[in-house]
């Protein structure tokens, strides 16, 4: 391999000015940065861990050579990951002469605001949402403000101003359109190929140049934080206030963005975040695309990675439950020693994955459904729209000619330690008529199965509960026929 040029500073574009820190901690957002050192307090801090949407601005990056513009959650970004970005805040927003932007002009008229305090994070939201679909539908719209949280104003009318923007102005000469060619050409003469270092010892931050680089560095230091979306680890640093240092950032990383298909199984590499793989994955897997849409809101999915959601481990992820049941395997690398394990056998215990010191996940690879599969993912939150998971359970069957399960796989999230498979239910299942009666019966071993836990999430009992009707549920979908049997409920004492 050649050897690796480095360079002690991050560059990227804000707003319009070009900006090379050679100075900053490995734990320093976006957000703050923005607000105490610019002084561009327009982006808010709410809540500090990417769910009330008041610290949106846009990240806009090459991808496969073309700059895309995305929502962001500034809080939980950090400022060590936007090598090579545009960041664009609520202050570069330009109207025509004394005009307002369109997207502001619209939410005057409409009445979007009231206290405004969620007003720019709303805006920003719907200004990356009419660059990319300027005449958008209002299942679009909403999609896009899953991750805004407005406590006064009512949504109607942010909606009624979605609505109207394109009345207002057209996309196509928005300043940041027109700019396009310029900005892509910037970013991609920063992108030199360097691997850039910054501070010194444990107050330390690297951006490898590629994936081979990130072994190398890792070789160095294995005991490193590796950081891609930030989803998680950035409430380690604003909610647990937790020392992440030396951190290694992994995002938009060469070798590790490509996501691909050969003879049924679905690469995906470790940097591709939720909105990158969900164009593939709900086309070929449509079942992920009703689940991938609950997870967290769009500025979460533009941010977070299937990677980072396995590598992290928590119990609750919303992706390893269902990529178990569909058999997934997962590519490890130390070096230029790789290494590939069935997804299921990398989770051990709580907080405790099989990742030895210095590797690092490279991949998932996703086997799709064969044809007369039946596959379905169920996710148990107190709220639709929430992202906290009590339970998420995955099912895969196979049926043989005869009506009997010839290959079933059950795997839950929410309800142990780890992401973990139904063996016993499975076991009950497996040789058996795909029958009322055979799934009842199943149901008596998930008490074997799992022993779930009681924290602010849900109950014990209630998830108990809950996996069983899940089943059930399943069963029903699969057969097409109404619930012949009475499903459990759980009423709190």
């Amino acid at each position: 391999m050649a050897r690796i040029k480095t360079r002690n500073e991050i560059r990227f574009i804000l707003n319009g000015e070009d900006v090379a820190l050679g100075t900053l901690a490995p734990d320093e957002t976006l957000l703050d940065w923005l607000r105490l050192n610019r002084t561009l307090r327009g982006t808010k801090e709410g809540c500090a861990e990417g769910d009330c949407g008041a610290c949106t601005v846009l990240v806009g990056r090459l991808s496969a050579g073309r700059l895309v513009y995305e929502s962001v959650n500034a809080c939980i970004r950090f400022l060590g990951s936007l090598d090579g970005t545009h960041v664009v805040t609520v202050e570069h927003l330009r109207g025509d002469g004394e005009k307002l932007h369109p997207v502001q002009q619209a939410m005057v008229d409409f009445h979007g605001s009231q206290c405004g305090f969620c007003t720019p994070g709303f805006v920003m939201s719907l200004y990356a949402l009419w660059m990319r679909s300027p005449e958008p539908s209002d299942a679009a719209i909403e999609k896009a403000l899953q991750g805004n949280l407005c406590r006064c104003t009512g949504y109607e009318a942010i909606m009624r101003a979605a609505r109207a923007i394109s009345s207002y102005g057209k996309a196509a000469k928005d300043p940041l359109a027109a700019e396009r060619k310029a900005i892509t050409a910037k970013l991609a003469a920063m992108k030199d190929g360097s691997r850039i270092e910054i501070g010194a010892g444990k107050q330390r931050l690297v951006v490898p140049a590629n994936a081979d680089d990130l072994a190398s560095v890792l070789d160095k230091e294995p005991g490193a934080t590796i950081v891609a979306g930030s989803t998680d680890v950035g409430l380690w640093v604003t909610k647990h206030m937790r020392d992440i240092s030396p951190v290694v950032f992994i995002g938009n990383l060469d070798g590790l963005c490509t996501i691909s298909e050969d003879k049924g199984v679905i690469s995906i590499g470790a940097g591709i975040t939720y909105s990158e793989a969900f164009s593939m994955l709900a086309k070929r897997i449509p079942t992920l695309g009703p689940l991938f849409d609950r997870i967290g809101g769009e500025q979460v999915r533009n941010m977070g990675t299937i990677g980072g959601n396995i590598a992290n481990g928590s119990p609750i992820g919303d992706t390893p439950p269902p990529l178990i049941a569909l058999g997934a395997r997962l590519t490890l690398r130390r070096g230029k020693k790789r290494r590939t394990i069935p997804l299921e056998s990398f989770f051990i215990a709580y907080g405790k994955q099989d990742r030895r010191l210095g590797e690092f996940v490279e991949a998932v690879h996703v086997p799709v459904p064969a044809k007369g599969t039946k596959f379905a993912v169920y996710k148990v939150t107190k709220r639709r729209d929430e992202d906290i998971t009590a339970a998420l359970g995955a099912f895969y069957l196979t049926l043989a000619k005869n009506g009997t399960v010839a290959d079933i796989r059950i795997a839950y999230g929410g309800m142990a330690a780890t992401p973990k498979r139904a063996f016993g239910v499975e076991k009950a299942l497996l040789g058996n008529p795909w029958t009322e009666a055979t799934v009842e019966a199943a149901m008596a071993e998930y008490a074997k199965d799992f022993t779930p836990l009681t924290d602010m999430r849900a109950s014990a009992e209630y998830r108990a509960m809950a996996a069983k009707n899940l089943l059930l549920r399943f069963f029903v979908e699969a057969t097409g026929t109404k619930a012949p049997f009475q499903v459990s409920r759980y009423e709190a004492a």
